[in-house]
């Protein structure tokens, strides 16, 4: 009778472990599935992201080519201002750089910020020119 006890107890526990691991085998086969499903989404979103930035990028690039061809030359100043701070700004953060050289003539900076002054106030001028409503106090 002992033996018969032992014999079962010992098909117990190895149907338990057998379960066990079909479980573990399970739980890591969803897990997988649920890991490749993240890395798909968040690809998916990284590669919409870059779309949008670039159509952002290529709707300025439009609109500053617009008012170069109406002869502004405050936009080319301030295309260029942006991607010149763009630049110090990728030069600065680099790992392998240790030292920023600045250029001593800073005139394009200047210019960015003329043109960026001449931009607002003439969307402040269309702006209060397109509104009917009287400021308030």
């Amino acid at each position: 009778m002992k033996a018969e006890r032992e014999r079962r107890a010992q098909i117990l526990e190895a149907e338990g472990d057998k379960a066990a691991a079909v479980l573990r085998a399970e739980g890591a086969k969803q897990s997988a599935i649920l890991q490749a499903e993240g890395r798909r989404e968040a690809a998916f979103r990284d590669a919409e992201a870059r779309e949008r930035e670039a159509e952002a990028e290529a709707k300025a690039t439009d609109m500053v080519s617009q008012a170069i061809a109406k002869g502004d030359v405050n936009a080319i100043r301030y295309f260029l201002g942006l991607k010149y701070v763009e630049a110090f700004g990728e030069l600065a953060t680099s790992n392998q750089q240790r030292t920023v050289i600045v250029p001593a003539d800073l005139s394009g900076l200047a210019g960015l910020v003329e043109g960026l002054r001449a931009l607002n106030t003439q969307a402040e001028g269309s702006a209060g020119a397109r509104t009917s409503v009287p400021p308030t106090r």
